[in-house]
């Protein structure tokens, strides 16, 4: 039997993903990563990652499960779709600074091609964006019972799995 050492990274951010010499993506930097011991799902831990990255439940004194590393791999899917930043400070642009809820706000008004400033190649297959941004907003839902697992979320973006319009990740909203 096989025993497999689950690991939460704590520090999915664009400067922790490299690509080999096949463009294939490669998480780095474990320096803050926490082991967990077989059949563990949780743990508590002070807070660790960058600001904007990090799931809401590190602010809220809950115990830290796989789903913080979904939540962080929600906001870079966003950045990569969206080529910004995850909090980006622009003046008269406050409405687009926090890039999650940003691309959300873009996502139920329909207005995707804003999202990605009507880049002409993203344009050219509106079907797959919105299920890009789909299965990110399914990523960064506040409550972390909400989020799929990263098996899940590689299932979707293989097509293997239909992917649910998402609700409102925030919990002000009926479904969180």
């Amino acid at each position: 039997m096989i025993i497999l050492n689950k690991i939460i990274h704590c520090d999915i951010n664009p400067r922790n993903i490299l690509l080999d010499d096949i463009y294939r993506p490669r998480i780095s930097n474990f320096r803050l990563a926490k082991l967990l011991i077989p059949d563990e799902v949780l743990t508590r831990t002070g807070i660790r990652g960058i600001k904007g990255y990090v799931a809401p439940e590190w602010f809220q004194s809950m115990p830290i499960t796989l789903e913080v590393d979904v939540y962080s791999f929600g906001v870079v899917s966003l950045e990569i779709i969206s080529c910004r930043r995850c909090v980006e400070i622009a003046w008269g642009a406050e409405e687009k600074a926090i890039l999650t809820d940003w691309a959300y706000d873009c996502y139920r008004d329909g207005t995707l091609e804003d999202l990605v400033e009507k880049d002409e190649e993203a344009m050219r297959d509106k079907k797959r964006l919105l299920t890009l941004v789909m299965i990110a907003i399914w990523c960064i839902k506040e409550n972390l019972l909400f989020r799929p697992t990263m098996k899940k979320v590689t299932l979707m973006l293989e097509g293997v799995v239909l992917v649910p319009f998402p609700p409102s990740p925030y919990p002000f909203n009926s479904y969180s």
